[in-house]
């Protein structure tokens, strides 16, 4: 099947042309006997989604900027917050607060002022994907969570686009490029996500910096060969890279007959539910279970015996904690139920309060009903009892 964007697909004569600008700026490019003008000339006709601005979708955004694609989509609903910037380079430090976006596109357009760059502030939904996406020859999944990732492919195989997956965690990252019409999906190599709680986020236990600047260049590199029609893109191949003893290792994934979004008799023919689909529904606690931070400092002052959980990684917890908490990560909480004593008060403590709630749940469900929620976690603590607490 000839690909989207690819040499046998678009002739030269429909490709737009080229400045004197725009062959100054990209002389070291087209001087590649593999690019030429004629590929900087459908690098400048090509278009790519980017779904999310964060540690991989910033050095993807810049390099393909940087390179010219003529069109690139930006799609993220958050703010830049001064934890983002150890990793999240499209961002600075002047742009604390603002919306990632604009700051994402602000930054492309100094780096490149010639290319469109198209913001859309709004969560990737399952009502607004197949809207967002419609336009672009080529996706980037750049997201950091398990229903987007679901959500990404599910897309890119109906609307018959390549999807350019990373991932990133710890020391480790991974790279690969979904494309179901000759090739396997998402779905195909992880035909279920793993249980809620089960794989830690990098807020809970961190990523190297430049982990994700490695990864999402390898995406940026994949795109542009999709667009070029350049070499071999990782259709069939997941590559780990794994930093501590620098390997990269190949794996081959293949197609799975039974895959329920391209496979032989597909039952997923339209976006679903994402969330509930990966069992990550918000655990919402009536007011009976919960207890403010001042509340919890006013018990603790007057002497009352409380067994304050945290349930946080505990790197999180060397960070910053409450004195004279202990730290049970929610992934372990379930095996140390034995050491805990239903007759005692216990309080149980995360960032934001949503790990908590789901420890909670969990001891509820396992009989204990002497447990409280702390409302907003350790940053409410930080913000209502101490404010010279590091907060992240």
């Amino acid at each position: 099947m000839v690909r989207k964007g690819s040499k046998e697909e678009r002739p030269a004569a429909s490709l737009p042309a080229l400045s004197n600008d725009e062959i100054r700026r990209y002389s070291r490019q087209i001087v590649l006997p593999d690019v030429g003008l004629d590929g900087q000339r459908r690098l400048k006709q090509a278009s790519v989604l980017i779904i999310g601005t964060g540690g991989l979708g910033s050095p993807a955004a810049l390099y393909l900027a940087a390179a010219g694609v003529g069109r690139i989509g930006i799609v993220d609903h958050d703010t830049v917050d001064v934890s983002n910037l150890h990793r999240q380079i499209v961002h600075g430090t002047s742009a604390i607060g603002a919306r990632k976006v604009v700051s994402a596109r602000d930054r492309m357009h100094d780096v490149n002022p010639l290319v469109q760059v198209d913001a859309y502030d709004e969560p990737l939904t399952s009502g607004n994907a197949v809207r967002i996406a419609s336009p672009y020859d080529v996706v980037i999944d750049a997201s950091d969570n398990f229903p987007t990732r679901y959500l990404s492919n599910d897309l890119c195989v109906l609307l018959e686009k390549p999807n350019v997956y990373g991932a990133v965690l710890g020391f480790e990252g991974q790279v690969s490029v979904f494309d179901a019409r000759r090739g396997p999906c998402y779905r195909c190599v992880f035909p279920t996500p793993p249980p809620p709680g089960a794989v830690p986020s990098c807020t809970e236990s961190g990523v190297l910096g430049v982990i994700p600047g490695v990864v999402g260049t390898l995406q940026a590199v994949e795109t542009l060969k999709l667009i070029l029609g350049l070499g071999e893109p990782l259709v069939g191949t997941l590559l780990i890279y794994d930093a501590l003893d620098q390997s990269w290792n190949r794996v081959s994934v293949a197609k799975s007959p039974e895959c329920p979004v391209c496979g032989k008799k597909p039952t997923i023919t339209s976006l679903i539910d994402y969330d509930q689909f990966c069992g990550a529904p918000r655990v919402v606690l009536d007011d009976e279970w919960e207890i403010s931070p001042r509340e919890l400092k006013a018990r603790l002052d007057q002497g009352d015996k409380v067994r304050i959980i945290d349930v946080r990684e505990h790197g999180e917890w060397d960070m910053v904690h409450i004195a004279g908490s202990e730290c049970i990560p929610l992934r372990t909480l379930e095996a140390r139920i034995p050491d805990l004593d239903r007759d005692q008060d216990i309080v149980l403590v995360c960032r934001v309060g949503v790990r908590s709630a789901r420890a909670l749940d969990l001891l509820r469900k396992a009989g204990f009903t002497r447990l409280k929620n702390l409302r907003g976690g350790i940053l409410a603590w930080a913000r209502d009892v101490d404010p010279t607490m590091p907060t992240y």
